[in-house]
């Protein structure tokens, strides 16, 4: 089992899609926490937290973000009010937490939520930082997230890798002509990090995993194909969107769906772009191809994630 791996002070919580992993890293020197979940989620991770596989009635020291998505960062300001604990960004997303920027942190602009939180220290890319007794470098990973960190621990050989890497995949990434610069870097992080000698990835979303390798070269091969073809980078950046969104309010009415495309910026702004069509046939082509993969389900008046029950 890859939990036999991983040193006793480091105890991982697999949360779902929604809400990233979060992944508590012990030491008498303090406990620290790396991601908080999503900010609808916030009570169960407080509760994992207090649980006895957590922190019981001990305290904690820190947060840490690897990056500044919703589903990374909600939970923070619950965390850090609960533990009167500082909260450690990396330097890359200091500004866009401190102006609250929800463009570029995917909050109003993609119709996310989360909780407004200040930031406490800056994590830099480079530096070498001592959580649960054990050393982690920190890896500059941007692709996903232009500001993200990666950390990695060499003596146990251990990769927190946020979303810059899962077992099949990555977190998506924005076609070139919104951020000429996140497709290159998604290359050049997997790149980087296949540079390391991983025995164990933690990834942002899923268990954790011990075939390196494999991962990395389906990454390579997503990387190129969305190279290939930079329309279907697009379209698969609004339809994870949008399956996020569904897994946060379990429906969406399906006669609001084209005024919901046309009033959300990423979807105006990506239509205007990309796809050129009226917002109801927007829609229609977004639904569609979400139920063609599986992800989604209609329902009556309602459009539901495809595991949820009909309401």
């Amino acid at each position: 089992m890859v939990a036999r791996l991983l040193p006793p002070q480091l105890h991982v919580f697999v949360r779902d899609w929604l809400s990233a992993n979060n992944v508590l890293l012990k030491s008498p020197a303090g406990h620290v926490l790396i991601d908080t979940g999503y900010v609808r989620h916030a009570p169960l991770t407080l509760a994992l937290l207090a649980s006895p596989r957590g922190l019981g009635a001990e305290s904690l020291a820190q947060v840490v973000n690897t990056h500044c998505h919703s589903d990374h960062m909600g939970g923070n300001a619950a965390v850090a009010r609960a533990y009167g604990c500082g909260v450690a960004v990396p330097e890359g997303e200091v500004a866009a937490i401190e102006s609250w920027d929800g463009k570029s942190l995917l909050l109003d602009y993609a119709d996310q939520d989360a909780e407004r939180f200040t930031p406490t220290a800056a994590l830099r890319a480079g530096a070498t930082y001592a959580w649960g007794d054990l050393e982690w470098e920190a890896i500059a990973a941007p692709g996903h997230d232009m500001g993200a960190l990666c950390f990695y621990n060499a003596a146990h050989r251990i990769l927190i890798s946020g979303d810059a890497l899962w077992e099949h995949g990555f977190g998506f990434v924005m076609p070139p002509e919104v951020e000429p610069a996140a497709l290159p870097a998604t290359r050049a992080t997997l790149e980087r990090l296949g540079e390391l000698d991983v025995r164990v990835v933690i990834p942002g979303h899923g268990e954790p995993f011990a075939d390196f390798g494999a991962a990395l070269d389906r990454a390579m091969r997503r990387v190129e194909a969305f190279e290939a073809d930079p329309i279907r980078l697009a379209r698969h950046a609004v339809k994870v969107i949008l399956t996020f969104t569904l897994l946060d309010r379990r429906a969406l009415p399906l006669a609001g769906m084209p005024d919901y495309v046309e009033r959300v910026g990423i979807y105006r702004e990506f239509n205007a772009r990309f796809f050129r069509m009226p917002p109801a046939d927007f829609a229609e082509f977004l639904i569609a191809e979400l139920e063609r993969a599986g992800a989604v389900r209609r329902s009556g008046e309602w459009l539901l994630p495809a595991n949820a029950a009909a309401g």
